[in-house]
């Protein structure tokens, strides 16, 4: 069995869990939750950077981060599946994925900033900064949202929507209804998605 150190509220291993779905190899995959914040949790054995998603494979090596595992999972699966082999096909669910995963970063660090610190010591401006990229994204993907076949870009997409709304009370939803109609769909053609809801 293939072993994925995740969380069930990181949208990155969301990713990872929804890919492995669509690829069919849900099954060859325990899910075993990690505490990247525990040193003596086995995790930064399994990747020194101590982080999630990390895969660990069946002769004990690691794969992280949610790229590469989703690059090996897609192998696995006969390529070509949820990562085009096609360049123009290719690169656009990459970008995409890189919008994504930005989203996902940009988040992550307002997140730290409003719960990891005290209320004094917070810094407004690094948290406007972030905010500017996500509204940036959502603006982009909310004008012409994402089309075609499922891929990557999609996956990492929506479960940046999703870590919105789990983390931020979907406060992007009022101002983005194109994005909105678009999520709805994805989830009706993906049930890994809410099956993966934390």
């Amino acid at each position: 069995m293939l072993v994925l150190r995740s969380h069930p509220a990181s949208p990155y291993a969301r990713k990872i869990r929804i890919a492995a779905d669509l690829l069919g190899l849900s099954e060859r995959i325990e899910i075993a939750t990690a505490n990247a914040s525990d040193p003596a949790d086995s995790l930064r054995r399994q990747n020194p950077l101590g982080k999630i998603p990390t895969l660990v494979l069946e002769d004990g090596a690691s794969l992280y981060d949610s790229r590469v595992i989703a690059e090996y999972l897609d192998h696995l699966a006969g390529g070509g599946r949820i990562i085009p082999t096609e360049p123009a096909a290719r690169f656009a669910a990459l970008r995409l994925q890189a919008l994504g995963d930005g989203i996902n970063d940009a988040a992550l660090l307002i997140r730290y900033e409003i719960f990891s610190r005290p209320e004094a010591l917070r810094y407004d401006e690094a948290i406007a900064l972030q905010q500017g990229k996500i509204d940036r994204v959502l603006a982009v993907l909310g004008e012409v949202p994402p089309a075609g076949s499922i891929d990557i870009g999609h996956i990492a997409v929506a479960c940046a929507l999703g870590y919105l709304d789990l983390r931020f009370a979907g406060a992007w939803r009022e101002n983005q209804p194109r994005l909105v109609a678009w999520l709805e769909k994805f989830a009706c053609a993906v049930p890994a998605f809410e099956a993966t809801k934390a």
